[in-house]
């Protein structure tokens, strides 16, 4: 059964390991998303914004997101603003969900991407709120259970919290 497999860290040097492990361990770019707070100033990249105003969200194209090199492997890295969240930097899946309509969603914002990836919502919130304090979503798509216990073991290893396992809406 198809599903995905979550985590929180709580700096960007953690997250590039657990990324970069994924990596070692067969993971594709783009089967690994990450979700996190954008602390930087605009001064500090360029960038593109394309309003998305009936998501309720403005992506941008992002040259030089400073992040770490296993972040910045990853699959359609790129900036985002949601109100009532502040800025985020997004990649993989979950950033397609966010600048696409399930930010639209009643719930909206990342509540709504999470729910409209297949996260129950009560997971949902408690994501929102972690990553409004400052930590890293991870998640990573698996084809069966031998992935999922193998992404369970690198996120273990590097210490993440809040490990979970959510079936996957169907497209």
């Amino acid at each position: 059964m198809k599903a995905s497999v979550y985590c929180t860290t709580q700096t960007l040097t953690q997250a590039d390991a657990v990324v970069d492990s994924l990596k070692a361990a067969g993971f594709s770019s783009n089967d690994i998303s990450a979700l996190l707070p954008d602390k930087r100033t605009t001064k500090d990249f360029a960038h593109e914004h394309n309003t998305k105003a009936p998501e309720g969200a403005t992506a941008g194209g992002v040259a030089g997101l400073g992040v770490g090199a296993a972040l910045g492997w990853l699959a359609g890295i790129g900036a985002l603003a949601i109100p009532g969240v502040g800025p985020l930097i997004a990649a993989g899946p979950i950033m397609g969900a966010l600048a696409g309509g399930a930010v639209g969603t009643a719930t909206g914002g990342i509540i709504g991407a999470l729910i409209g990836m297949g996260m129950p919502e009560f997971e949902a919130k408690r994501y929102d709120a972690k990553i409004r304090e400052g930590n890293i979503l991870i998640s990573v798509h698996t084809e069966d259970s031998k992935q999922r216990d193998a992404a369970k073991e690198i996120f273990k290893r590097h210490n993440a919290e809040d490990i979970s396992t959510g079936s996957e809406a169907s497209v």
